[in-house]
Parts: structure tokens; C-alpha cells; sequence
């Protein structure tokens, strides 16, 4: 068995964290997270400092969706040293809180650009800062008036 390369492990901690927000499963997010100075910036949102108020954050948008998918395209990954960079495009569904008991809210696509950036510790790759940007997608009338 050939063992994982740097970027191949640093690919696989990334999916981890998506998986993990789609699941809901706060505490397996939470062992992804380096400990202590960490930063997390969600779309539109103020940058987050400190592990306390990151994951804070994400126990809160979990509490407030009930559907979560991410198709994640454009991943790239760089390592230098004990550094790695991520940057990939959040293809996102997701699903309002719904009106009736027992159903599904209405459905909702989003396209996010996110950098993620992780550092190497013991217990292998980490993430030290999440950055994600929403897309401001033109529509096909605002690209054929601007030609």
C-alpha cells in the first residue's frame, strides 16, 4: 500500500470538512479545527477570530439549515512545508427551515469561491482559516447589454 502524498492528505481533511457540515455533525467539524488563533470568514459575514466564536458560527448555521449539499469544483491544492492552501468552488444546495413540520424548506443554489488554508500538527492536517466569497453570477441579459 502506497502511502498518501502531502496534497492527497491535505485533499482529503478539505472533503472532511464539507462532509462533516452536510452530516451536521458538529463535533467531527470541530476535531478538523486547529486549536487556539483561527480565522473563519463566511459569506458576508464579519471575519471570525478564536476557536470559541468559529465554531460558535458553525453550530449556528447548522442549527438554522436543515439541508446542506456542497459540490465542491476547481480544487486546488499547493503545500509548502508545513502549509497547505486550498482554494475550490462551493457548488451549494441548501434548505430553508420549512413551513410545515416534517418537510423540506425551499431549496436553494449558491456559488461560493472558498480558500482554506491548513497547517500540518501531529494528528495530521488542520484547518487554520476558512475564507469563503458568494459568486455575483451575471445573467446572460446583463453579459449580451455590456457586449
Amino acid at each position: 500500500m502506497t502511502s498518501l502524498t502531502d496534497a492527497e492528505q491535505v485533499e482529503r481533511a478539505n472533503t472532511a470538512l464539507y462532509e462533516a457540515m452536510e452530516r451536521g455533525d458538529h463535533e467531527a467539524l470541530s476535531r478538523l479545527w486547529l486549536d487556539g488563533d483561527i480565522s473563519c470568514v463566511h459569506p458576508g459575514w464579519p471575519v471570525l477570530r478564536g476557536r470559541g466564536e468559529v465554531l460558535r458560527s458553525y453550530a449556528l448555521i447548522m442549527a438554522n439549515t436543515d439541508y446542506i449539499q456542497f459540490f465542491l469544483t476547481d480544487v486546488e491544492v499547493s503545500v509548502v512545508a508545513d502549509t497547505a492552501l486550498v482554494t475550490c468552488t462551493e457548488n451549494i444546495l441548501s434548505g430553508a427551515p420549512a413551513e410545515e413540520e416534517g418537510e423540506l424548506g425551499p431549496l436553494v443554489g449558491q456559488l461560493v469561491v472558498a480558500t482554506n488554508v491548513f497547517r500540518r500538527t501531529a494528528d495530521g492536517w488542520k484547518l487554520w482559516s476558512h475564507h469563503g466569497s458568494p459568486v455575483l453570477a451575471e445573467s446572460d441579459e446583463e453579459s449580451e447589454a455590456s457586449d
